[in-house]
C-alpha cells in the first residue's frame, strides 16, 4: 500500500534513507528536515512495516523534484520504487506541474521510467541555491540529473 507519510513514519523514513546513504546510494537527510517536510513524502507499507519512501518537492509552478527514494533491501527489485515514483508523478500532474526532475546516483532506474538525462544541473537553479548549496559535495556534485515531462508519463 502506498500512502502519505505521517509523523510517526519519520524515524522509519530516516532509517531507510540512512541505510542507503551509508552505501553511497543517496545523501543523508537530517531528522529535523524530514519532520519539516513530512508532507512531501509517500511511504510504501506492507504488513504494517514501512518498506519504502519517496518525496515530491515543488520548486516552481511547473517544476518539481522526485527525491529521497529509498526501498528496504529485503524488498529490492519488487517494483516498489517504481510504484512510488509513479504515484508521485501522478500527484505532480494533479498539482499542475509540467515536469519533475531527479538528482540521483541510479540514473538507469529513472531512465526505465521515462526520465531523460539533463546535461547541466544549472537548469534547476532553485534546487541548486536552496538545497545543493548546503550539500557537503557542493560544487563538485557527482549526482546525475534527469527530467520527465509529466504529461508524457501517463
Amino acid at each position: 500500500m502506498i500512502r502519505h507519510a505521517k509523523l510517526l513514519d519519520v524515524p522509519k523514513i530516516k532509517n531507510l534513507i540512512d541505510s542507503h546513504a551509508e552505501h553511497g546510494k543517496m545523501l543523508h537527510r537530517p531528522l529535523a528536515d524530514l519532520y519539516t517536510n513530512v508532507r512531501e513524502f509517500l511511504v510504501a507499507e506492507r504488513n504494517g512495516e514501512i518498506i519504502g519512501c519517496a518525496a515530491l518537492r515543488v520548486f516552481t509552478g511547473t517544476l518539481g523534484e522526485i527525491r529521497s527514494i529509498a526501498v528496504a533491501d529485503s524488498v529490492q527489485g519488487q517494483g516498489i520504487g517504481r510504484e512510488l515514483v509513479r504515484a508521485l508523478t501522478k500527484e505532480a500532474a494533479e498539482l499542475g506541474l509540467e515536469q519533475v526532475f531527479a538528482l540521483t546516483y541510479v540514473g538507469p532506474f529513472f531512465e526505465k521510467l521515462g526520465f531523460r538525462k539533463v546535461a547541466d544541473k544549472a537548469e534547476f537553479p532553485n534546487k541548486v541555491w536552496s538545497d545543493c548549496i548546503n550539500c557537503p559535495k557542493f560544487p563538485d556534485c557527482d549526482e546525475e540529473a534527469l527530467i520527465l515531462d509529466v504529461k508524457s508519463a501517463d
